[in-house]
């Protein structure tokens, strides 16, 4: 301006010595990681310069009172958690029946740049943990296992080409003797899902789990064994829309974040019409299995060894399914729930991927924001239980074998897929001479030449992979020895 005459040197040596206070503007874009997402999809679609300059209307499927509750939550949490080094968190909603997507809290805070709150952590890839187990189950009972066949929870190693030894272990340390899926999924323990893995086989598990909608497992020679307890990474959008094939009772039905988009004259380019029901979506997985596997998860009492009686998992009056997972190390820690009505799926960790602290746990960081979220959907609704579909059957087992009662052993209620239900000779437990300890009247283990031994008749049962187990040998008690090696289940 001096230059050009419009103000005299006097003016200009004034200007030059006033401070400047630079006012820092209010950023009043809502929901900025979906309203973000769902441009990106749009430019993809329509072009960059007709989504800036193109007067397009667009209607999405987002909730924002859902999508605000949501984000104040995992805000919320996210602040208690700062000594246990948990900078981070995420969550998603969605409707399963139709595939929109409700809510998508990518970060804590879109503007909070020391923790890179711009990335949206809902579309990231990370490793799921336990909360893939689900997957691992439902291919089992699609191969005719059910939610009473029992696995031996004992030291168990797999050789591999080329790496160690393969030894997995589970979060509290300790074996737990025989074990029935269902107990084995809700308590999260590792080495019956590792045993079910290898009875399925990776191939099995990474089909079903593309047909569910994960997107990311390509190259089965990349995973082993643990790909179960979380070993192959996932994001939170296709996880979210698994989960939803459950709670759809094996009706797979794409996630949506568009309902319709119209130019500037009001020409309508796209418009989404939801399924008036899921059954119109993609089946893929069996209704009867679904409904077994979303059972387990919803049993309060098969989750109780591990989680408690009254953990963040159980919601008083409703009828809710859910896992959790957390990854090796404590860098990824999740939930995953669901309802017929809405899926709700939380995350917490840090963007720089270091390990939160080992108090740090599903039933701490992920479950209580889950929770809240979930609870604030269902108050004031009807419980939803699940529909038990025609060619499901109830019997009762033995509570420890999964065997037809004898008159003998503690019964309880279980689930099968019509024609799966026990029969006498399905790991039928029979009286046999086996060698035990005479001191601890316990088998010896594997491989332990013992020569403190006498034969004793026993009941022995075989468990799913043929290894046999003695129901009424002394049960041993391990000193609990939490490995950091291990994938916790919560």
């Amino acid at each position: 301006m001096y230059q050009e005459g419009y103000i005299t040197q006097a003016q200009r040596d004034a200007a030059d010595k006033e401070s400047l206070n630079y006012k820092k503007v209010a950023n009043e874009i809502k929901a900025p990681h979906f309203a973000l997402y769902v441009k990106d999809l749009l430019i993809k679609k329509y072009g960059e310069r007709m989504v800036e300059t193109g007067g397009l209307k667009v209607t999405t499927t987002l909730d924002l009172d859902i999508q605000n509750y949501a984000q104040a939550s995992v805000a919320a949490e996210i602040d208690k958690l700062g000594p246990y080094h948990v900078t981070n968190g995420a969550a998603m909603v969605t409707d399963p029946a139709t595939g929109e997507i409700l809510a998508m809290v990518g970060s804590k805070d879109y503007f909070d740049q020391s923790i890179d709150g711009n990335v949206n952590v809902t579309l990231a890839l990370r490793q799921p943990g336990s909360t893939i187990k689900p997957i691992n189950y439902v291919v089992g009972l699609m191969k005719g296992y059910t939610a009473a066949t029992p696995f031996i929870d004992e030291k168990t190693c797999y050789p591999q080409v080329g790496a160690p030894t393969y030894c997995p272990v589970n979060y509290d340390g300790k074996f737990h003797g025989l074990v029935s899926m269902r107990y084995a999924l809700g308590n999260s323990i590792n080495i019956p899902a590792v045993k079910m893995l290898k009875l399925n086989g990776i191939n099995a598990m990474m089909a079903t789990a593309s047909a569910m909608g994960i997107t990311t497992w390509t190259d089965p020679s990349r995973y082993g064994l643990s790909l179960t307890l979380g070993g192959g990474e996932v994001t939170m959008y296709d996880e979210t829309e698994a989960y939803g094939v459950f709670a759809n009772q094996g009706y797979k039905v794409p996630l949506v974040s568009i309902l319709k988009v119209t130019d500037k004259t009001g020409k309508v380019l796209e418009e989404y019409n939801p399924p008036e029901s899921p059954i119109f979506g993609k089946k893929v997985i069996p209704q009867a299995d679904a409904f077994i596997i979303s059972d387990i998860l919803a049993d309060n009492g098969a989750r109780a060894m591990e989680f408690g009686d009254n953990s963040q998992l159980y919601i008083p009056g409703k009828v809710v399914s859910a896992k959790t997972g957390t990854t090796n190390d404590f860098r990824d820690n999740w939930t995953f729930g669901y309802t017929p009505s809405y899926v709700v799926s939380v995350w917490v960790g840090n963007n720089d991927n270091s390990p939160m602290s080992y108090l740090a746990s599903g039933i701490t960081g992920a479950a209580p924001i889950w929770h809240d979220i979930m609870s604030y959907l269902l108050k004031n609704k009807p419980p939803q239980p699940y529909s038990q579909p025609s060619d499901v059957v109830r019997k009762e087992v033995c509570a420890v074998t999964g065997l037809m009662p004898d008159g003998k052993c503690p019964t309880r209620i279980e689930y099968f897929v019509k024609g799966t239900e026990p029969t006498i000779s399905q790991y039928a437990a029979t009286q046999q001479n086996i060698w035990v300890n005479k001191d601890t009247q316990q088998p010896p283990p594997p491989g332990v030449t013992d020569t403190n031994l006498e034969l004793k008749q026993q009941s022995v049962v075989k468990d799913a992979t043929g290894e046999n187990f003695c129901v009424t040998c002394p049960t041993p008690t391990p000193t609990p020895s939490p490995s950091p090696g291990a994938s916790p289940p919560h």
